[in-house]
């Protein structure tokens, strides 16, 4: 299945004690990057989101965002822990007979360490539903890339149509240009007015042929063409494999242009060229 690089998902659900929620964006990039934010309570989680997101996105830059809102009545019980408030009195009561006059705060002890007591959030419930929300994005995620992806694979299909329809343009003009070119050798020669050696007036013919001889390179954009059909139909990630074979399809056009000793092959290979940066472009895209 043909995937883009870039998707966005966003998912959202009640938590232990609060509210989760979850986000997950990709762009273009060469390799496979991961971006987690997560609260303090879900940090422990981290390599397990990293694991779970590359099972299901081999390449772009993915930033995954995970928070948590603690709902109103969520905080645990407040207890005061008697046997240190007790310790603290005894401190205090020796302090003020050295010190007369000295004043507690309450407010400040009930700052001091341990004196305040609340029950803890259930963190292992917390980070299974903080995974499961994950799961929940990462297939909508996943089938964002999809659609896209289905997209650009229509767009590369009507490219690879009209490069197979150019190539199959130029391989009838054939015929005509070399008739041309021997036309065109026989004149300049019977001008030169000279006596050839036998079997000359051939060889400088097949060596001009030889030269515009494009056969190898129209067969190599077919089987090209063909190769990019079946990678588009395969089940993974293909954006690397078909970014080589852009590279294939550029030599072959190149080459075509290169021989071209007539008006219409230069201008196909020109459109040939077209259209392969056009697929490359589409190619830079895909996971």
């Amino acid at each position: 299945m043909i995937r883009s690089m870039t998707a966005f998902a966003a998912c959202e659900r009640a938590a232990t004690g609060g509210q989760l929620a979850c986000e997950l964006r990709a762009v273009n990039h060469r390799f496979h990057e991961l971006v987690v934010r997560t609260p303090e309570e879900l940090r422990a989680i981290e390599p397990a989101l990293r694991e779970r997101v590359a099972q299901k996105v081999s390449r772009g830059k993915v930033d995954l965002v995970l928070r948590f809102r603690p709902s109103a009545g969520a905080r645990g019980e407040l207890r005061l822990n008697q046997p240190l408030l007790d310790q603290l009195a005894g401190a205090a009561q020796a302090a003020d007979l050295r010190f007369p006059g000295l004043r507690t705060d309450f407010i400040e002890l009930l700052r001091f360490p341990g004196v305040v007591e609340e029950e803890g959030l259930d963190q292992a419930g917390l980070q299974a539903e903080a995974l499961e929300l994950l799961e929940q994005t990462l297939a909508e995620f996943v089938a964002a890339r999809e659609r896209e992806g289905a997209k650009l694979a229509a767009v590369m299909a009507e490219r690879l149509d009209g490069i197979e329809a150019i190539t199959t343009q130029v391989r009838g003009w054939l015929p005509e240009i070399r008739a041309g070119l021997r036309a065109r050798l026989d004149a300049r020669l019977a001008d030169l007015k000279l006596p050839l050696e036998p079997g000359r007036l051939e060889q400088e013919i097949v060596l001009g042929l030889q030269k515009i001889d494009v056969d190898e390179e129209l067969d190599r954009l077919a089987s090209h063409v063909s190769e990019a059909r079946r990678v588009l139909a395969l089940p993974e990630a293909v954006g690397r494999r078909l970014d080589f074979l852009m590279q294939e399809f550029n030599r072959e056009a190149n080459t075509l242009g290169s021989k071209s000793v007539d008006q219409r092959t230069t201008q196909a290979a020109v459109e040939l060229k077209v259209l392969i940066e056009q697929l490359r472009e589409q190619v830079q895209n895909l996971e």
